[in-house]
């Protein structure tokens, strides 16, 4: 039995890459939309946020025999619970993460290492500001951004109920919401910066998968400036960016399941 930490759609394919493989596995995702994929792909899973202790006592009631964390890039906390859940249990971590696309360089990029540091730079620039990071963070945002004279905060974030909930909450107007799920495309985001006005947009590095290149191509193109917030730094360990590489290395630890 293989645990996949999985939710985004390249962790699908890579959970179906190891069920392919002949191996046993269990999926688990923090939200239904997500465990609705999986169970549309035919794979097992478990819905809901995991802590090391979870995940310890998860390996040892399903006679885990290897842990793929396959979690956004940006889930910082579900991967270092998943390397100390599987410590714990003593058996062997593997980190799937999709391949990091360098920031191009050009002058109207600026990189950042945090959400924070990503909201000051934001405050110094005003304008109409377009953040394009998800709702987990957006506190940071609006603590920092709204109020502030000749700045306007439009939020791109994902269709659902409690999300709109805190937008409500954190004082987000509902004509700043852009509630709908990507990839987009180049030419959808130019017309919603086009819509909006944008002046500065504000992105996290997802990689290819979460559509970073046409997100930041289409800002670059209409002249936006782009606050990049850097990837988490955090060492894995055993880390591929590939899934044959992933395969491999299940390969090498455990054995298929019989029949």
């Amino acid at each position: 039995m293989i645990l996949v930490l999985a939710g985004t759609s390249d962790a699908r394919e890579l959970a179906l890459r190891i069920k392919a493989a002949g191996y046993d596995l269990l999926t688990t995702v923090v939200t239904e939309n997500a465990a609705k994929s999986m169970e549309e792909a035919g794979l097992p899973v478990q819905v809901g946020r995991l802590t090391a202790e979870d995940i310890r006592r998860l390996i040892e009631a399903k006679g885990v025999q290897a842990v793929v964390d396959a979690s956004h890039p940006y889930a910082e906390e579900a991967s270092k619970n998943a390397m100390a859940g599987a410590r714990e249990a003593g058996v062997p971590y593997i980190r799937y993460e999709r391949e990091s696309i360098a920031s191009p360089g050009h002058d109207k990029i600026t990189v950042v290492e945090d959400y924070v540091q990503a909201a000051e730079v934001a405050a110094q620039k005003r304008g109409v500001i377009m953040l394009t990071t998800g709702s987990k963070t957006l506190k940071n945002f609006t603590d920092r951004l709204l109020g502030l004279p000749d700045t306007t905060l439009v939020a791109r974030m994902l269709p659902r109920v409690d999300n709109m909930q805190k937008c409500e909450e954190l004082g987000i107007e509902q004509k700043n919401i852009v509630a709908m799920q990507g990839p987009f495309s180049k030419e959808l985001n130019k017309a919603l910066y086009s819509h909006y006005g944008v002046t500065l947009m504000i992105t996290k590095e997802s990689g290819r998968a979460g559509a970073f290149d046409e997100k930041v191509e289409a800002a670059l193109e209409m002249g936006i400036e782009t606050i990049v917030i850097a990837r988490p730094q955090i060492e894995y360990g055993t880390a591929f960016s590939d899934f044959d590489g992933v395969i491999g290395q299940l390969r090498e630890l455990a054995a298929p399941a019989v029949g």
